[in-house]
């Protein structure tokens, strides 16, 4: 049975045991008083209870049959407008599964439980939407990217089997670099997926000395850069994964090395808490960058207008991207803006663990 025809029989019920209930209440506490046998009084006829009775049940049977009409009808009538939300979302819900994401219910209507299941479905095929035209977008620029040094291989191959003379060394030494460049972004790939599914244990970590430990290992890069890095703050402990936080903080203060002033520039490393939030800051010296450049640089494969490829160091544009996904997995959030007087300021906020 469907469930309108659930709910009309549980009406037309409720309906018939309130009538048997109210029946029975007469009964009990009206026609028991009524003495049975022939009543002599002064009028020519009074009525005893089994007059009464006999009187009383076909009444009583009519009413029960229209109490069980009126129940079914009006319960039909009753559960196909109380059905009638759930029936857009069913047809939303046909939709999203034929691969329709970009239909909403928009329920209007009183704030009861099917107007906060369908916004709470609209809100998840919103989500969905979102989530399947970043993936699409992913796959199109991982593609490319990867396309990339595939193609420049081949072509030093092609143009060493057509020139036996060739310098061997040089074509090894391309040939080195550009597969490099495919590794690291095969690995950026996939700490990128391992931070969207969230598969990595979790355990206390101080944010500080990740920090400091990062830091210190991108130093010999800001010093060839003639970059300078200072890093401060208190202690603050959060939760995750130690080897992904690390990944997070590196990329962060590797893309302020990279990006920063030719000469003289400055990256500042801070910690902080507020209240039951940690905030990681890291800012550098750098061009102006413009509000809409700024909002796009967490987008994989995005990248500023100084990032050049010829730059080693100058990565695979995945790393703002990278570290965003590490927040979100966290359960944070990273937001970046641009200096006034040039640069970029990122703040990572996550939630406090235990001390």
């Amino acid at each position: 049975m469907s469930v309108r025809l659930k709910l009309a029989l549980s009406y037309a019920g409720f309906l018939m045991i309130a009538g048997a209930l109210l029946l029975a209440v007469v009964w009990v506490w009206l026609l028991r008083y009524v003495p049975d046998g022939n009543i002599s009084g002064p009028g020519p006829f009074i009525p005893n209870r089994g007059d009464l009775v006999r009187a009383f049940a076909p009444a009583a049977a009519w009413a029960l049959a229209f109490l069980l009409v009126f129940g079914l009808v009006g319960g039909w009538i009753l559960a196909g407008r109380m059905l009638a939300p759930l029936r857009r979302i069913t047809d939303a819900t046909r939709r999203a599964a034929a691969g329709s994401l970009s239909h909403r219910i928009e329920l209007d209507g009183p704030d009861d439980e099917f107007h906060e299941l369908a916004d709470s479905f609209d809100a998840m095929l919103a989500r969905l939407e979102a989530h399947v035209d970043e993936q699409r977008r992913f796959a199109a620029n991982a593609s490319h990217e990867l396309r990339t040094p595939l193609a420049i291989t081949q072509t030093l191959l092609d143009v060493a089997r057509s020139d036996p003379d060739r310098d061997a060394d040089e074509l090894i030494e391309r040939l080195r670099a550009v597969n490099t460049r495919a590794i690291d972004l095969t690995e950026a790939l996939l700490v990128l997926s391992r931070a969207e599914q969230r598969a990595f244990a979790r355990e206390s970590v101080d944010l500080s000395l990740v920090a400091e430990d990062a830091s210190e290992t991108l130093l010999p890069v800001a010093e060839a850069r003639g970059v300078s890095i200072s890093t401060s703050g208190e202690v603050v402990p959060v939760v995750g994964s130690p080897t992904l936080l690390r990944q997070l903080v590196a990329n962060l203060v590797h893309n302020a090395i990279v990006h920063n002033l030719p000469e003289g520039g400055t990256v500042e490393v801070t910690t902080a808490r507020d209240d039951d939030r940690a905030q990681l800051t890291v800012e550098n010296t750098g061009a102006l960058l413009s509000p809409m450049l700024v909002g796009t640089l967490t987008e994989p494969f995005q990248r500023g207008s100084e990032r050049t490829r010829g730059d080693q160091h100058a990565g695979v544009g995945l790393g703002l991207a990278i570290a965003k996904s590490i927040a979100e997995a966290h359960d944070g959030t990273i937001v970046l803006a641009g200096r006034p007087d040039g640069g970029l300021r990122v703040t990572v906020s996550l939630p406090v663990g235990p001390a």
